[in-house]
């Protein structure tokens, strides 16, 4: 029985065992002088579910888990002698040949015979695995089932323990998430300390010179690779200012005329329409940066006597401002509608026009919300890479001039990781550092959203 067919057959139990209990608790409440029930009939048929399914998939996700582990070592056990003492990573060798046999993966013609019933017999120990799987799974499940379903009666406490069960969930997938916040900024941060022991971290932040490409041999130019990471930040820095400056005055002004000026039926258009930008893939965004934006660029340029690179800083800086319009308007437009509507009849009561009202009183009392919004839009600007590559370059020159090709530090970042490296190269290890810096920059412009926003909201009743 495959996995997935077995999940559908805990599903349709789990289903059937939801139906079983809630009719068990009308049954149990009809009865002759039968007391009140505790919950309604539905808690007792989706207590009677979650433990139909819950312990089966748990048991169903750890056997899965183990069960190439186990297997495995079952049938190393059987390698001939000579295998077995083999070092571990030839050893590793073999049981790939293994599994690529089993997968049919046939790497070879001619098979060791003990090679192939290795293989066989790990195709014999994974149809028993599956077929105990489906069964000890199956059984879990109704006898689960069955309990819960001769437990219930009026002084069953099914809506607490339902509850119980969601808010364990609950826990657990936040649990989870922070977890994995964890391992990823560890891993991250295990890297970079590795290529802190190699470079410097005063070079590293103050060089002037970005250069990761390390040559083979000790004796080739530029051997020694140069990681000053300077231009690539004010790269990062320039492109997402731009933005920035295409995308707040924008996406406020947008946010402030579809909350206070739009009848109903042009925001019912203009909304949609607005935050549509916001479902159009980043390389479209490039696309039109690249095919259109750029040209369009250095033709002006050109009829004013201006030298405009191909690639500019400009024009990433330009699409990546549209791309990020929907975020600060949907934001400032969802904080300014927050804002009670009797602040402004207030305002309107001492004599104030519509502009005045939401320069005095709307925008103030939404200010926080908006600033924490704009704070989060240059988070995504920052780590923006495909308009970059196609419309800014790769090119990491240090310069202030948005009309020259520059580079950021996502684009720098995949780069670096294309292809098949070796992570003992500062060039490889030099992506995990501006990976730190990146995750710290991003961290912080975050934290500084979160204190704007406390230190200032005030409450309106």
């Amino acid at each position: 029985m495959t996995p997935s067919f077995l999940i559908i057959l805990l599903l349709a139990l789990s289903v059937f065992g939801y139906h079983a209990g809630r009719r068990r608790a009308l049954s149990v409440a009809g009865e002759a002088d039968a007391p009140k029930l505790h919950s309604r009939p539905v808690y007792y048929g989706i207590l009677t579910a979650l433990w139909c399914g819950i312990p089966a998939m748990i048991l169903f996700v750890f056997w899965l888990a183990f069960e190439p582990a186990i297997i495995t070592n079952i049938v190393v056990a059987e390698f001939p002698a000579e295998i077995k003492n083999l070092q571990e990573s030839r050893l590793n060798l073999v049981i790939n040949d293994v599994k690529n046999l089993v997968e049919g993966n046939i790497v070879s013609s001619e098979t060791k015979t003990w090679l192939q019933s290795a293989a066989d017999h790990y195709k014999d120990l994974q149809v028993v695995s599956k077929a105990a799987l489906a069964v000890i799974a199956l059984s879990l499940a109704i006898i689960c089932a069955l309990v819960v379903w001769r437990k219930i009666s009026p002084q069953l406490r099914a809506r607490n323990h339902v509850e119980r069960i969601f808010k364990y969930f609950l826990i657990a997938c936040s649990t989870f998430a922070i977890f994995t916040t964890i391992g990823i900024v560890l891993s991250v941060l295990f890297e970079a300390v590795r290529f802190f022991k190699v470079i410097p971290i005063t070079d590293f932040l103050f060089g002037l010179d970005w250069s990761p490409q390390m040559a083979i041999r000790a004796d080739q130019v530029g051997s020694s690779g140069a990681f000053g990471a300077i231009p690539v930040f004010m790269g990062t820095l320039m492109i997402s200012a731009i933005a920035m400056l295409v995308a707040a005055p924008l996406g406020l002004m947008a946010a402030i005329y579809l909350s206070e000026y739009a009848d109903i039926k042009i925001r019912a258009v203009v909304k949609p329409l607005l935050e549509i930008l916001a479902g159009i893939p980043t390389v479209v965004y490039g696309f039109f940066a690249a095919l259109t934006v750029a040209p369009f660029i250095r033709n002006t340029g050109s009829l004013i006597g201006m030298d405009v690179s191909s690639e500019s800083a400009l024009a990433a800086g330009l699409v990546m401002g549209i791309m990020i319009i929907p975020f600060v308007s949907s934001l400032s437009d969802d904080v300014i509608n927050a804002v009670p509507q009797s602040m402004r009849d207030g305002s309107y009561a001492l004599g104030a026009t519509n502009s005045e009202t939401i320069k005095q009183v709307v925008i103030p009392a939404a200010l926080p919300g908006i600033v924490g919004g704009i704070l989060l839009a240059v988070s995504r600007a920052i780590g923006e890479t495909m308009i970059v590559v196609m419309a800014a370059g790769l090119t990491a020159n240090l310069t202030l001039n948005p009309l020259k090709t520059v580079t950021t530090v996502t684009v720098q970042i995949v780069t670096l990781l294309v292809g098949d490296q070796e992570f003992d190269s500062p060039k490889t290890l030099a992506a995990f550092a501006l990976g730190l810096m990146l995750f710290i920059v991003t961290l912080v412009l975050n934290i500084i959203a979160l204190f704007v926003v406390r230190k200032y909201r005030e409450q309106y009743e």
